[in-house]
């Protein structure tokens, strides 16, 4: 009987603990206070002399607002996607010399930069504008736009992994790939899994407080290079923009929540287009294993490691990342 007695006590115990934790998961995220952004603006209030924006649909978004810059003319036209939590500043040591070839564009992808940060009541579902098939509607539509019929995609790492999925799903507009570190193989977003739990409310409204404490861990921009003492005081408040524009952290979010997992090793033989793969031998980021592993399954490319160089190799390492692009530039004509 005694045993029997500890037995019901203990089950008691963790009934009770279990609706403790079930409390604390489902009550307790309503209850922290989310508070809202201060001295944040509107993208326009941020935007240079050679800013451009323009409405294009994205993810079945009529009219979403993309921020863009132009420079060079002719071909080939280059357009350039920076990475994960980046902006187009990312490359603008590059820009210049890139423009001596041809036309370049460079734009913010959604959610990053000054293009326009929708939130969850701004749009309907299915209609979503972080979605990576939104990603290609931003690339595909800017291209219309301009009138380019076809381009060579500059990609960085989950820039990289979008200018993936547009040589997949639009073959025919692409001309060639160069791509910094991509996110090839474990980029894109987060397992389904975990995109299970992001869509929970609990989550949903924590979420700008997620945001927050990833963007203010002051590692970002530390982690993407071989030597941090490179990082420049210029490179660090251009890619603060990111984060002075109303509704970033909400904006941040909902790409975090849309984006799904690369899916691209059994349909590599596909990208035929010439391809250059350019990573640092210190890629604490996009393993550089990983970049060496893609240019041997892609059909058509070629690698190049940059010594002493770490995930953000055009900005850390210009001079020898424009070497490798000027030779693959050559073969290309």
């Amino acid at each position: 009987m005694r045993e029997q007695n500890n037995r019901q006590r203990v089950a008691r115990i963790a009934l009770i603990a279990a609706g403790a934790l079930l409390f604390l998961c489902v009550v307790v995220p309503f209850l922290i206070p989310v508070p809202p952004l201060e001295g944040t603006v509107q993208p326009e209030d941020l935007a240079d002399s050679d800013s451009a924006f323009i409405g294009l649909t994205v993810g079945g978004v009529e009219g979403y607002d993309v921020h863009y810059k132009t420079f060079g003319e002719g071909e080939p036209v280059f357009v350039m996607l920076h990475g994960f939590n980046a902006n187009l500043y990312s490359f603008r040591q590059v820009t210049g010399p890139f423009s001596e070839y041809g036309r370049v564009i460079v734009l913010d992808r959604p959610a990053s930069g000054l293009s326009e940060r929708l939130t969850a009541g701004d749009f309907t579902p299915p209609n979503n504008p972080y979605t990576n098939e939104a990603q290609i509607d931003v690339v595909i539509g800017l291209m219309d736009a301009l009138g380019v019929e076809q381009a060579v995609l500059v990609g960085h790492s989950a820039g990289g992994t979008v200018a993936m999925d547009v040589a997949l799903a639009h073959p025919e507009r692409v001309e060639g790939l160069i791509l910094i570190s991509p996110a090839i193989y474990a980029g894109g977003g987060p397992p389904p899994f975990v995109g299970v739990l992001l869509a929970l409310p609990q989550f949903n409204r924590l979420g700008p407080l997620v945001s927050r404490a990833f963007v203010n861990s002051g590692n970002l921009l530390e982690g993407g290079y071989h030597d941090p003492t490179r990082i420049e005081q210029e490179t660090i408040e251009l890619a603060e923009k990111s984060f002075q524009v109303d509704n970033w952290d909400r904006a941040l979010w909902e790409l975090t929540r849309a984006s799904r997992m690369a899916d691209f090793e059994d349909r590599l033989d596909e990208v035929t287009m010439p391809a250059l793969i350019v990573t640092g031998d210190d890629d604490r980021v996009v393993p550089t294993e990983q970049s060496v592993r893609l240019a041997g399954e892609l059909p058509n490319a070629e690698i190049r490691v940059i010594e002493a160089c770490g995930h953000v190799a055009h900005e850390e390492c210009p001079v020898p990342f424009l070497r490798a692009v000027d030779s693959f530039l050559a073969d290309l004509e």
